[in-house]
């Protein structure tokens, strides 16, 4: 049994669940298990334990720790020449204002929690329908659902307004797809309908499994009146999921709170430290080593003056306890350089480092570029602390449905007797680009025809207005081959209700040309033809499943006549064809052919006349078929294979599945950015590859495309070893995996080998081979393999394989990664990645709130990448630079007075210049160039901006100076401000404002004039890039991704059909009618 940790509501102690066991309408029976309540919980902090978990999380920095350890230093006299002030003051504004930002950040995920926990439910409590809020619902409560409501908790389905107790539900929450799903309740309890009493009554107990993350798993018993039944996901409404076209349904409460598999796929956030942060620690750690060095150096020096001069100047300077020991007198100025010289250390980098990092997340959420005018949505910036690692992303994992596409299809062309319709030509015969301008065909002869579908084929209209037969059969076929439900609301207001989104485009296509579906029985579908009610009998549906790859339906016309319609695959349907259809399907499949070369999915069409002495002797093989007991599936394809021959070619369809606005522009872009993007999908391999070509990860142009199917280890490992010899040759080394992992290992560096590849590759995956190649001792070759792979493909994979998969590859390349994804099926492959993406839009938002980043489109990923990312990226760099080089020159002068003062110790500068320099004087200049730094020459860092804030910390400094030199505040504190008008008298001279103006063109003509001859004798990277695309665009323009060139002998099939087996079943026992 699964085991899983489980705890209650008020997060008492976990203890492991092997199998969980509910009783409906009984809490006290069910509270014995303590199971989890419905109350979710993403905050950090409560008012009680904020400040100490608060100033732990603080003080496990190192800076801080160390600062805590100098503030206790420096209350000891004896050591100290500083007052205690010098390290509180800096110190508290620090802890201040990251407490602050903590506290902040928290307050917005009380709200967040408190939004979704107060939302109402109605609870079947005490025999009656109560409003209760979603936090206080337990396991074992009975839940009705309203039409177009979320379901609160996982339930099991009781009963529904819909015969049979079907109802439908929206997944977008937890896998991005907006298309229904059917669910169905046990035939038992769906007889309990709406009554409240027998509801009330009803006390079955489930005995299942143990919370877990597989949204498409269930197993379970119902005990209930002395009988046993079985449970599975056909029964379960998911948090998160949306009640659609069901009036009202009923449940029981299984899974609640962080118990259900929503909560369960978000799993605990982890802590995401950029490469900026660890270098900054260690960073850290060997300047306090530096410091500890020159402690050292200045206390050997003490002991060695003391020994040698000290004892004569104590008759100067007295001494209130002699020190007789030198070598003690050398331990004591030890630690009193630490204290002096802890401005070393940077004490106010962190906050500094915040402040940055929070400055470059607004400029993100500004950006009116990554902003969606037609949702209304910004992008947002969730975690603030991993701007930087933006600009060092090497893997991008990218979900397809919802992230990639729109999951929007649309009828785009057709290819009907050997002649295709969809394209638009000029009056000389030249084919035109459809834009804005294009007319659109006119659809108002048809009152039934749906306003949003549009096509600009004029010609394919006028051969259906002048009774072209085939063109007629061929949306009649349409019309009449499918699962779709339809529903009219009101007097022409036709609603479709669709398993998939193909078969909805197809439906609606045929619909607008004239042949309109109506409404269906288990026994007839009702089609409007040109104006006609035809009624025709439905005869069988020959299912549609992913080994046939084809659907098919026979009907009887009213006037008596049998026919079969089919649509599938085109390397399917073409081997049953007749062979009188030779020269059509050569004709057809060139057609094909240049409709997958525009990236668009196919299926192609065909029909078959029966007889009625046919059909009835194929019916009674049917009837066998579904009656036996043995090999059901197998008798079951047997039949349709054996009606299924000598079809009819009727022509082929091509569907848009609409890619997001400029994925194709956004993927070639980080491409040429060295940036590889993976591809993690639920969806079968046609439909992803289908995808790839569309937006140009897979190429007709590319050496080899490598599919990896096999279900056995075996298998799997033997494919990959291909794959390996492929892209390296043929060599005696390769044909041993075991010996090529020995010398890949010896190589260590993986970028080598990647370099020694020449073409480009792709990797095409399956989720039952990728379960193989993710075990221990097949791993490194598929990272191998597939890092090597210009494009990775991997299809039909589960939640927890898409966070493997991200999490193997940050195990064996080190690369930073980032993984974007806009359904619940994302969540835990967006929280493994080093930063995770969510797109907010249609498909529901948790993604969102388990992303650092949400935008609504993939194309804004390019410039959060190639501008924000890189800008924020070069401008830490710069800052971190900038700021170790003016806390060493300022504290080198007090190392370097040290060789001029005895070694004792004492400061250049006054202690409230040692107090403020860090976090007045010099902050505001640093911080300009953090935030506002732009990748050009030097003269960019002298924008209004920084002339502001360099010139304005010149001006304050100036200020506090005459300030504390001044007789007012000598007046209020005549002891630590005794030095009154010295800062006039001083400035006053013209040798120290020469002295000034010489020091610094000393300093800083040498350094521009290295940066000029740097820049025109050595130019970086960036300005060598830069002269390389100003090349390129004067060279001819690549060639069309388009282009016809053949990779293999055989022409590629573009076919993908995004359905599920079953629907046919459905459809003709009745139980969805």
């Amino acid at each position: 049994m699964i085991s899983s940790k489980c705890c209650n509501g008020d997060e008492g102690d976990e203890h492991e669940e092997e199998e969980r066991r509910v009783k409906a309408n009984d809490p006290e029976h069910n509270e014995k298990f303590q199971y989890a309540n419905n109350r979710i919980k993403t905050s950090k902090y409560n008012i009680l334990t904020f400040l100490p978990v608060n100033l732990f999380e603080q003080f496990q920095r190192v800076a801080n720790a160390y600062f805590l350890c100098l503030l206790i230093l420096q209350l000891i006299p004896e050591i100290s020449s500083l007052s205690w002030f010098t390290t509180i003051v800096p110190l508290m504004v620090v802890f201040t204002i990251t407490a602050v930002k903590d506290a902040t950040d928290d307050c917005f995920r009380h709200k967040s929690d408190n939004q979704v926990n107060n939302r109402q439910a109605e609870v079947l409590i005490d025999g009656r329908l109560q409003n209760e809020k979603w936090m206080n619902v337990r396991p074992g409560d009975i839940i009705k659902l309203e039409n177009n409501t979320f379901v609160a908790a996982d339930l099991l389905l009781l009963s529904s307004s819909e015969p049979h107790g079907l109802c439908y539900i929206e997944t977008a929450e937890l896998d991005g797809e907006t298309n229904l799903k059917v669910r169905q309740a046990l035939p038992v309890t769906s007889e309990l309908g709406a009554d409240i009493r027998r509801l009330a009554e009803f006390d079955g107990v489930v005995v299942c499994e143990p919370p877990n993350n597989k949204l498409d798993k269930f197993t379970g018993v119902l005990f209930w009146k002395n009988n046993r039944y079985s449970l599975n996901n056909e029964q379960m409404l998911l948090r998160g999921c949306v009640l659609r076209n069901t009036g009202w349904c009923f449940g029981m409460v299984i899974f609640a709170g962080p118990d259900t598999k929503l909560m369960q796929n978000s799993g605990r956030t982890k802590f995401k430290r950029t490469s900026i942060d660890r270098l900054m620690n260690t960073l850290v750690l060997w300047i306090f080593g530096f410091l500890v060095c020159m402690g050292i150096i200045l206390a050997i020096g003490n002991s060695i003056w003391e020994q040698q001069v000290g004892a004569h100047f104590r008759i100067y300077l007295y001494w209130s306890e002699v020190v007789n020991s030198s070598v003690f007198s050398g331990f004591l100025t030890f630690w009193s350089y630490v204290i002096i010289l802890n401005s070393v250390v940077p004490i106010s980098l962190y906050v500094s480092v915040e402040v940055i990092r929070l400055g470059h997340s607004y400029f993100i959420n500004w950006d009116r570029k990554m902003y969606y005018p037609k949702k209304d949505i910004p992008a947002e910036v969730r975690t603030t602390t991993l701007n930087e690692e933006l600009g060092q992303v090497e893997y991008i994992f990218s979900d397809k449905t919802g992230t990639i596409t729109q999951n929007i299809m649309t009828f785009n062309k057709c290819s009907i007797n050997g002649k295709t319709y969809g394209d638009v030509y000029d009056d000389l015969g030249w084919k035109t680009e459809i834009n804005e301008k294009t007319v659109p065909v006119d659809f108002s002869f048809n009152p039934l025809a749906d306003r949003k579908f549009q096509f600009y084929d004029h010609s394919l209209i006028e051969s259906i207005k002048l009774g072209d037969s085939m063109v007629h059969e061929f949306f009649r076929l349409l019309s009449l081959c499918h699962t779709v439900m339809s529903e009219e609301k009101n007097a022409g207001e036709l609603i479709y209700q669709v398993q998939s989104p193909d078969e909805g485009a197809l439906v609606t296509a045929a619909r607008n040309f004239g042949f309109i579906f109506k409404s269906r029985t288990p026994e007839t579908i009702t089609v409007e033809e040109m104006g006609k009610l035809v009624t025709y009998q439905l005869l069988a549906i020959l299912d549609f499943n992913n080994i046939r790859k084809r659907m098919s339906v026979i009907v009887q016309t009213p006037d008596g006549q049998i026919k079969l319609y089919c649509k599938g695959a085109d390397t399917v349907l073409f081997e049953r064809l007749h062979p009188s259809n030779e020269e059509l399907m050569y004709l057809t499949s060139d057609h094909l052919e240049e409709f997958a070369g525009e990236g668009l999915r196919t299926l192609a069409l065909a029909y078959k006349n029966l007889t009625e002495e046919h059909f009835k002797e194929w019916f009674k093989i049917l009837q066998e078929a579904n009656t036996s007991l043995d090999s059901r599936n197998e008798h079951l394809a047997a039949a349709y294979e054996e009606i299924e021959k000598d079809m009819m070619l009727l022509g082929a369809t091509a569907i848009e599945d609409k890619l997001q606005e400029g994925v194709t522009e956004t993927i070639a872009s980080l491409s040429l950015a060295n940036i590889k993007i993976w591809v993690l999908t639920g969806d079968k391999q046609e439909t992803a590859m289908n995808i790839g070509y569309s937006c140009h990860m897979l190429t007709d142009t590319m050496n080899e495309i490598f599919i990896v199917a096999g279900h056995t280890v075996t298998e799997v490992r033997e494919e990959l070893r291909k794959a390996k010899e492929h892209l390296f040759g043929q060599s005696k080394d390769l044909s041993n995996g075991h010996v090529f992992c020995e010398k890949m290992q010896e190589s260590k560096q993986g970028s080598v080998l990647e370099e020694t590849v020449t073409g480009d590759y792709a990797l095409v995956i399956n989720g039952h081979s990728l379960a193989h190649a993710l075990e221990a001792d097949l791993e490194n070759e598929f990272v191998e393999v597939a890092c090597m792979c210009k494009t990775v493909i991997c299809c039909r994979v589960t939640p927890l394989q898409k966070a493997q998969v991200v999490e193997l590859v940050k195990k064996h390349r080190k690369a930073v990664t980032l993984a974007i994804g806009d359904g619940a099926n994302d969540i835990s492959m967006i929280k493994s990645a080093h930063i995770g993406i969510g797109i907010s839009g249609e498909e529901g938002m948790q993604a969102v709130l388990a992303s650092d980043y949400s935008f609504a489109q993939f194309r804004y990923l390019k410039r959060l990448l190639l501008v924000h990312g890189r800008w924020s990226y070069f401008r830490m760099c710069k800052f971190l630079c900038y700021f170790f080089y003016k806390n060493f020159s300022f504290t080198l002068v007090h190392f370097w007075f040290g060789f001029f003062c005895g070694f004792s110790a004492q400061t250049v500068y006054d202690q409230w210049f040692i107090t403020l320099f860090n976090i007045v004087y010099a902050s505001l200049p640093v911080l300009a160039m953090g935030l506002f730094d732009q990748i050009a020459l030097d003269t960019s860092y002298w924008t209004a901006i920084n002339r502001l804030f360099i010139l304005g910390s010149i001006a304050v400094y100036f200020a506090i100076l005459f300030a504390m030199h001044s007789d007012g505040i000598f007046v209020i504190f005549p002891n630590h401000f005794p030095f009154v008008g010295n800062a006039r008298n001083s400035l006053s001279q013209i040798s120290v404002w020469l002295v000034i103006l010489l020091t610094t063109v000393v300093s800083v003509m040498p350094v521009i004039t290295f940066r000029f001859l740097k820049e025109d004798l050595n130019p970086t990277l960036t300005d060598q890039v830069r002269k390389l695309q100003k090349a390129r665009r004067k060279q001819k323009p690549l060639q069309n991704y388009m282009r016809r060139v053949y990779r293999r002998n055989s022409r590629r099939s573009a076919y993908a059909f995004s359905h599920q087996e079953g629907f046919g079943e459905l459809i003709t026992s009745g139980k969805n009618m």
